[in-house]
């Protein structure tokens, strides 16, 4: 028999609910933009901006949920009258882990809050949800704050006394020493190494990238060309809008949509951990170094091409494994765990490729081009894009797995 209490708690319910439905859910979206924005102007390395996103989005998550309590919370313990604007909640848990990360940014920051606060009715609400957002953020910039990311770079040229080396550092190589979101340890997802030079993978590899990345390639087409140049992009400018498109395809409300770019966020900056940890291990040779000293490697089936160069500018870290694949390949895994195959059509434009736009139905023909593309641009073995796909699966599912699963 239903009694007055059970019936009390579905009318809450079902309110909660509609209120929730009706919350303004591109208050996060405007979040995501300012930080992107910000990793812009600054040009910040993938994996800063990645633990900025990260810190950002669960943030705002972790304030929402406390109002909702649908979801297990990543960390923090809020407490939260459920009688609190939650749009109100996000906008100053975002804003105010931006001003501590980027305290130069302020005054921008600042207007764009007080967008936010402008549109929710003055009153009780507003006032709790901005001391939720202000405990939100303060609760995960001291989780964070000593999380690796201070550590000062000081990578060592590989050289012999006197001997000159190119003097442009590699980047990122202290990214591995960051605190994971999700992950057990930067290693959990090791790999094992390339393959040797002399087997039947590499020699096919190799041969694949020096005849269709190379920047004079008679064999890559005009649409391959065109997508190798396209995804020069890399960072979360490049999964955030395919988030995006998808909660908005979806019409999640506000806390899901929350949800979703924290779980994506957490995944996508593990996925950069993982695969740093990798690239510095291994310490294995772009496309560009093995191609013009191949007849180092006594393998004859791999013929040294003394002036090739790739299609771009080889980004500066060692080639194993593809962290572009990773990322993608992460962020594919953890909208597959959440919202399943349907996702209408997403669309993405490069500031790399102007005037081409790529389009997909299916969120696998994203995370391949993205591979293929690295290889038609002449960054990555074929290999080595296949195991950065495998390990990003492995952190996206991971991640919907473990965080932020919805109560029981």
């Amino acid at each position: 028999m239903v009694n007055a209490r059970m019936l009390r708690r579905a009318f809450s319910l079902v309110l909660l609910s509609a209120l929730a439905s009706t919350s303004r859910a591109d208050v996060i979206m405007d979040w995501n933009a300012r930080a992107d924005a910000i990793a812009t102007d600054k040009r910040l390395l993938a994996p800063i901006h990645g633990r900025a996103l990260a810190m950002m989005h669960v943030a705002m998550f972790e304030a929402l949920n406390s109002i909702e309590r649908r979801y297990v919370p990543y960390r923090l313990k809020l407490v939260a009258d459920r009688n609190t604007s939650g749009e109100t909640a996000a906008a100053v848990a975002g804003h105010d882990v931006l001003v501590a990360l980027y305290p130069d940014q302020a005054s921008g920051l600042d207007a764009l809050l007080a967008e936010t606060l402008n549109r929710v009715e003055e009153g009780a609400a507003r006032e709790r949800g901005i001391l939720l957002g202000r405990k939100a953020a303060a609760g995960i910039l001291e989780l964070r704050d000593s999380d690796g990311s201070e550590v000062a770079e000081a990578y060592r040229p590989f050289t012999q006394p006197g001997v000159y080396v190119p003097t442009a550092l590699p980047v990122a190589s202290t990214v591995s020493g960051y605190t994971p979101w999700v992950m057990s340890s930067a290693a959990q997802f090791r790999p094992a190494a390339p393959p040797a030079l002399t087997s039947e993978t590499w020699t096919r590899d190799l041969n694949e990238i020096r005849e269709i990345g190379g920047l004079n390639s008679k064999t890559r087409t005009a649409e391959q060309t065109d997508i190798g140049k396209f995804w020069f992009l890399t960072g979360a400018r490049t999964f955030n809008p395919i988030v995006q498109q998808v909660v908005a395809y979806k019409k999640m409300n506000l806390l899901d949509c929350a949800r979703v770019y924290a779980l994506a966020s957490m995944a996508g900056e593990d996925a950069y951990i993982a695969v740093f940890d990798a690239k510095y291990a291994f310490n294995f040779w772009r496309p560009v170094t093995a191609i013009r000293n191949a007849d180092q490697t006594g393998n004859p089936a791999t013929p040294r091409d003394a002036t090739w160069l790739p299609l771009g500018d080889t980004p500066m870290h060692p080639e194993y494994p593809c962290a572009h694949c990773i990322t993608s390949a992460a962020v594919v895994a953890v909208l597959r765990g959440v919202v399943g195959e349907d996702i209408g059509e997403i669309t993405l434009t490069s500031p790399t490729a102007p005037g081409i736009v790529r389009r997909w139905t299916r969120l696998e023909d994203y995370r391949d081009e993205v591979s293929n593309a690295r290889i038609w641009a002449g960054f990555h073995y074929r290999f080595s894009a296949e195991v950065g796909k495998d390990m990003g699966r492995k952190i996206g599912e991971l991640t919907v797995a473990t965080q932020l699963r919805p109560r029981k």
